[in-house]
């Protein structure tokens, strides 16, 4: 059951994220888990399955139980959802379900781990990493993430700019001399290392920098923490990286909006 680390750990940075906020909220409802930030930016007002779906019914009902949710606060949102929790018979219908329910499929992620990395298939850059813990190490994972996964700056700024975020989301910065180039975050939960919000700015794609942070904040994770396997959700761009470096696919992660 690998699929249930990728599962368990999405849904633990999420919680990590939600719990920071004064507007956060995170509740277990009926086969249902609500981690809600209470942002403008949907995909941080999420709900995610915590239980087996044997049927269309219990589909249904899933997703009605968040909707209900998130309409009385009056967010936009995002369902989450690792295909492994849903019955063989069910994931064909799955997708007209969410969209009775006014729930837009918006990607499909690969959940992907490895046990350990394999070593790297070509020459890395050397570059100073910082650990997210100051006012500007916060204004740069900001500004790249907003800039890569082309997001408002003040959404970023409203879901990761709490301090109480990096008490437990444990996130890095590279600078190519003072540039702030690239980032990625590491949530420990279930006995794994989830890797997150992996950005290189465009300027510098393409030579190294992404796994280069990557493997610092896997390294920095497995000498404090002793935790060497690792899961993530991989992009289109980011897939053959990921292979190269030992991941393999076990599930698929299904995001639907409001």
């Amino acid at each position: 059951m690998d699929y249930s680390h990728v599962a368990d750990n999405l849904r633990e940075s999420f919680r990590t994220l939600a719990a920071a906020r004064e507007t956060g909220e995170v509740r277990e409802l009926r086969g249902v888990s609500i981690a809600s930030a209470g942002v403008v930016f949907q995909m941080f007002n999420a709900a995610f399955l915590s239980a087996p779906v044997a049927s269309d019914g219990e589909l249904t009902q899933r997703i009605a139980l968040a909707s209900l949710h998130f309409e009385k606060r009056g967010l936009e949102w995002a369902y989450w959802v690792c295909e492994d929790w849903l019955e063989t018979r069910v994931r064909p219908r799955s997708r007209k379900l969410f969209d009775k329910h006014g729930l837009r499929h918006s990607v499909d992620l690969p959940g992907m781990v490895t046990e350990q990395l394999l070593p790297p298939t070509r020459r890395l850059p050397h570059f100073e990493v910082q650990r997210v813990c100051s006012a500007a190490t916060r204004d740069a994972f900001c500004s790249i993430g907003s800039v890569c996964f082309n997001v408002p700056l003040s959404w970023f700024r409203q879901v990761f700019e709490p301090p109480g975020v990096w008490d437990h989301f444990q996130g890095y910065v590279g600078y190519a001399g003072s540039e702030a180039v690239s980032t990625a975050a590491v949530v420990v939960g279930n006995g794994v290392a989830g890797v997150y919000n992996v950005a290189t700015t465009p300027g510098h794609q393409r030579q190294g920098y992404g796994e280069a942070i990557v493997r610092h904040a896997l390294e920095t994770t497995r000498r404090e923490q002793g935790i060497e396997r690792s899961v993530l959700q991989s992009t289109k761009a980011g897939y053959a990286l990921y292979e190269r470096m030992g991941y393999r696919t076990v599930t698929s992660v299904a995001v639907y909006s409001s």
